[in-house]
């Protein structure tokens, strides 16, 4: 994991040699790549941070973004739905109010 990964792509030089490409798709032809380009995969995840859950569902600032969490399923049972990040919460707001007192002391 901490190692850096080399890319295997030598400048423009491309050989018989080489197991995997690293490629970037900037244009898409006339004709489909077949497992690349030919079919439409939804993303696996939703978005994580609050302005951006709203930005997705047309929400606005007064909506609750905590019900319109993408989650996705483990099995029948259990269901997985990450943290909210950024999310303005009471007790957020009132934290806030109290390190603003303290400075003003």
């Amino acid at each position: 994991k901490g190692c850096r990964k080399r890319k295997s792509v030598r400048g423009c030089v491309v050989g018989p040699d080489l197991a995997t490409l690293s490629m970037v798709l900037v244009k898409k032809g006339a004709e489909e790549i077949p497992g690349l380009t030919d079919d439409q995969r939804p993303r696996r995840l939703g978005p994580k941070r609050a302005s951006n859950i709203r930005k997705l569902f047309a929400l606005e600032k007064k909506d609750d973004v905590r019900n319109f969490v993408v989650r996705r399923e483990l099995n029948e049972k259990k269901k997985k739905a990450p943290r909210i990040q950024r999310l303005v919460t009471p007790a957020m707001l009132q934290r806030k109010r109290y390190f603003r007192s303290q400075t003003r002391q």
